[in-house]
């Protein structure tokens, strides 16, 4: 485990980041809504919580699905028709970079991103292995059988109804009171546990379980890197913080890997 290091000189830190994503082998990164913001879309959560009026949690839980679908579904259309004009930023095609440059290793090299994001952006700026740990907008599932469907971001009917056997779609995202989808988190738990440099990226970390893997990562001796503009709960947990926006961060960061040696 590493202990949290001072990082009031920005270089000095993006120098050592560099350092240890030169001497790694297998990377991990967990991605949060703070990616998404700089390229102009809310984070889930608005000022006070709100979302017209309405908690988060009483348009994103099941129960809330059950009592009024049609309130559900317009949270969930207005989000889908903000990705309509939603483009990747210079931080979704930096972590393509870093990509990009383990692909390029021997066979034993990984690179893995997790994301709690649903907005699909880091597929659109090309990123590969991507596990959506909170689902996809993009996609929509039955609640009565067992149909699902990339509608990518068409727009959809204020309340959809199943084609194949006539109950209500949802979105095929991960509320509030339900488990993430099972193989999806053994996956980015494996890749986690199994990385040597871990990046948190525009996260502040307290939604779990995916905040977790900050700790395995830490417990199987991984380094770990925070970027964010401001401390946030992951850095009382260890590593080396980066402090500004992912999308200023992030392409300094794959510079100096590559000017590395």
């Amino acid at each position: 485990m590493h202990p949290p290091i001072d990082t009031d000189d920005l270089d000095s830190a993006l120098d050592q980041a560099a350092e240890w994503l030169w001497n790694a082998r297998r990377v991990a990164v967990l991605t949060g809504a703070g990616v998404s913001a700089e390229s102009g879309l809310a984070t889930f959560r608005g000022a006070g919580g709100l979302w017209e009026g309405h908690r988060i949690e009483d348009v994103a839980t099941p129960s809330a699905f059950r009592r009024n679908p049609t309130l559900v579904w317009r949270f969930y259309n207005a989000r889908r028709a903000a990705l309509r004009t939603a483009q990747p930023n210079p931080g979704h095609r930096a972590l393509v970079a870093l990509e990009d440059r383990f692909a390029r290793e021997p066979s034993d090299g990984q690179f893995t991103l997790i994301t709690q994001n649903v907005d699909g952006l880091h597929q659109a700026a090309g990123s590969r292995r991507v596990l959506e740990l909170h689902g996809s907008l993009r996609r929509i599932r039955c609640t009565g059988c067992a149909y699902k469907a990339d509608r990518g971001y068409e727009e959809l009917t204020e309340l959809p109804h199943c084609e194949t056997c006539g109950e209500l779609l949802r979105p095929d995202v991960v509320w509030f009171e339900e488990m993430l989808p099972a193989e999806t988190w053994n996956e980015a738990a494996k890749a986690t546990a199994g990385c040597q440099c871990f990046l948190v990226v525009g996260t502040s970390a307290v939604v779990y379980p995916a905040a977790g893997l900050i700790d395995t990562a830490r417990d199987a001796g991984a380094c770990v890197i925070e970027i964010n503009p401001e401390a946030t709960f992951a850095s009382r947990r260890g590593g080396l913080g980066l402090r500004g926006p992912s999308g200023v961060i992030l392409p300094q960061l794959v510079q100096r890997l590559s000017n590395h040696g």
